[in-house]
């Protein structure tokens, strides 16, 4: 039957420049160390839009295709599930956390004390996110042992790389009381 059907290659394009994009953002996130924040920022930003333009196009491809190579609710959810979710979270309180260091140079604690408060929101949110996940997963009867564990760890990670985001907010909040 497959030999009958249209090849819809174009999918697997999506999905990879995704992985790609992915990964291109946390290469860009490890040069805080060594770039100035602000072009970090404008990277890992630039990158985000990019994926975000992949999955509309993804998104509408889904949309006008009759047949795909992969199911489509498979598809779907491998565009969009839990641990993309998580990147993006990551991502936002990454571009708070950057914007919020140059706080410390001005002693500005409002700042600082508002972008702890949405790093928290962001915190709550990963940890629903995380929680969720969780509970479908270990529900899932079809899903194999190995996949389970490797979801789990890749979810984990991400879940404390956010909280990590929290903690050095924290610990920022508490140097501008210090030396304010």
């Amino acid at each position: 039957m497959r030999f009958i059907l249209p090849k819809e290659d174009h999918f697997f394009d999506y999905l990879e420049q995704q992985a790609a994009l992915a990964h291109e953002g946390a290469l860009a996130l490890a040069k805080l160390d060594s770039d100035p924040v602000a072009e970090v920022k404008d990277a890992v930003h630039a990158i985000e839009k990019r994926g975000d333009k992949v999955s509309h196009e993804l998104e509408d491809a889904l949309g006008k295709t009759f047949v795909t190579p992969i199911d489509r609710e498979d598809l779907h959810k491998t565009a969009s599930d839990a641990s993309n979710k998580q990147i993006a979270l990551l991502g936002k309180t990454t571009a708070l956390l950057a914007e919020t260091v140059p706080c410390l140079r001005s002693n500005d604690y409002t700042k600082i004390r508002d972008a702890i408060r949405q790093m928290k929101i962001f915190e709550k949110e990963g940890d629903t996110i995380y929680r969720a996940t969780m509970r479908e997963m270990f529900a899932d009867a079809s899903l194999d042992a190995r996949s389970l564990i490797r979801e789990k760890e890749v979810l984990e990670i991400l879940e404390n790389a956010i909280d990590t985001c929290e903690d050095v907010g924290e610990f920022l909040a508490n140097l501008a009381v210090k030396n304010g």
